[in-house]
């Protein structure tokens, strides 16, 4: 594993534990060339999966480009970081079990909404108005009275 801080590719892991769902092995590392320490996460990887942009093009699936948006949405928020890495896991296995390689971005993010809305309303709303592509104010509005109509 190589060095986040040199670059070095000579690194040691002092310490292997689950994660608390167990969906992952946590690792302490540190570098042998300048003595940095830094987290890895391992992680089962059922399969490769391939996103089909909106534009047609395709790119490998990528779990921190998930997680990083996701974080974004949450940013300032009072949520437990288990809490969301267990959330974007549920996205993942999801999407991993939908049977087909290739999944379209707007199939990412009706799960990313779904798990976001059980989570915090703030971050389910900024997370949407990015998803889809809010212009004004107006946007917001309209977003917030049909999810009103849906829930009552």
């Amino acid at each position: 594993m190589r060095c986040p801080y040199c670059g070095n590719d000579d690194t040691q892991v002092k310490d292997s534990r689950p994660t608390e769902d167990s969906n992952a092995i946590r690792r302490r590392r540190v570098c042998n060339g300048c003595g940095g320490r830094f987290t890895t996460f391992e992680r089962v990887q059922l399969r490769d999966l391939t996103v089909v942009k909106k534009s047609g093009r395709k790119v490998p699936f990528d779990r921190e480009k998930l997680s990083r948006s996701v974080y974004t949405a949450l940013r300032k928020r009072q949520v437990d970081p288990e809490i969301v890495e267990r959330m974007i896991s549920g996205v993942v296995r999801q999407l991993e079990s939908l049977g087909d390689i290739e999944i379209t971005s707007d199939q990412i993010g009706e799960y990313v909404m779904e798990g976001l809305k059980g989570l915090d309303d703030v971050a389910f709303v900024r997370f949407a108005s990015v998803y889809k592509n809010f212009a004004k104010a107006d946007d917001f509005q309209s977003f917030l009275k049909t999810l009103d109509e849906e829930e009552g």
